[in-house]
């Protein structure tokens, strides 16, 4: 199983990125794909997730500022986040599952920093 993720970088607030994480050596459209981050010196804070039918949650952190997606047939993840806060910035962790129990990428994470 590997979960690679790309796409951070810093950005000022009010702006977007778009995260990606590319998944290998499961059947990735039977899987539910999360994603989780963490801030300095602060626990891990599940964002969001999206199941195999499609559906979705989000933390009310970014309800209506996120939306996550999942492309099948490129075994891939996106996290696509407007309106930046500062309080956005954190480590972003792409994983299989959620919070009830998850494989968490190896990969180190992407860093997303919200700065002016």
């Amino acid at each position: 199983v590997q979960l690679v993720e790309s796409g951070g970088g810093l950005v000022q607030p009010g702006g977007s990125l778009r995260l990606s994480c590319a998944a290998s050596g499961f059947t990735f459209s039977s899987f539910t794909m999360s994603w989780a981050r963490q801030a300095p010196g602060k626990g891990l804070e599940w964002v969001s997730g999206i199941y195999s039918d499609g559906s979705t949650y989000y933390a009310d952190s970014v309800k209506g500022r996120f939306t996550i997606s999942r492309d099948n047939a490129k075994n891939t993840v996106y996290l696509q986040m407007n309106s930046l806060k500062p309080e956005d910035t954190a480590v972003y962790y792409c994983a299989i599952g959620d919070a009830s129990g998850a494989t968490m990428s190896a990969a180190g994470g992407t860093q997303v920093t919200v700065s002016s």
